[in-house]
């Protein structure tokens, strides 16, 4: 039986159906998603964050937090300076294929499927 089938829910516990919603609602904002793509190659400190995603500290601190408290991101500490990298690959696959889902609603013209040709 198939994900897509009528028992699709009987795959899926239901405990982690509401914590995928949870996810996708911490998701759910611009500046977490841009610091998640910011973090997909390497760890950064905050004030790198902040000129990646052209936010305030404040702004950016705060979004981080949040992404923390998801263990959407693990911290490590360099004397006073503190770096932030994706705990996994998870938060950076969700949104990578949240963007491939945005660029099928503008536009006819989708790049991800254009670049997958040219490879």
């Amino acid at each position: 039986m198939s994900a897509y089938t009528n028992g699709a829910s009987a795959e899926f516990d239901d405990t982690h159906v509401e914590i995928a919603a949870e996810i996708f609602a911490m998701l759910a904002d611009p500046t977490r998603i841009r610091i998640v793509l910011a973090l997909r190659e390497d760890e950064l400190s905050v004030s790198q964050l902040t000129e990646a995603v052209d936010r305030s500290q404040a702004a950016v601190s705060q979004h981080l937090a949040k992404l923390r408290m998801a263990r959407m991101v693990t911290t490590r500490q360099e004397g006073n300076r503190v770096f932030y990298r994706l705990a996994n690959d998870h938060a950076n696959k969700l949104v990578r294929d949240a963007i491939f889902q945005a660029e099928h609603t503008v536009g006819d013209v989708v790049r991800h499927h254009h670049n997958a040709d040219q490879d």
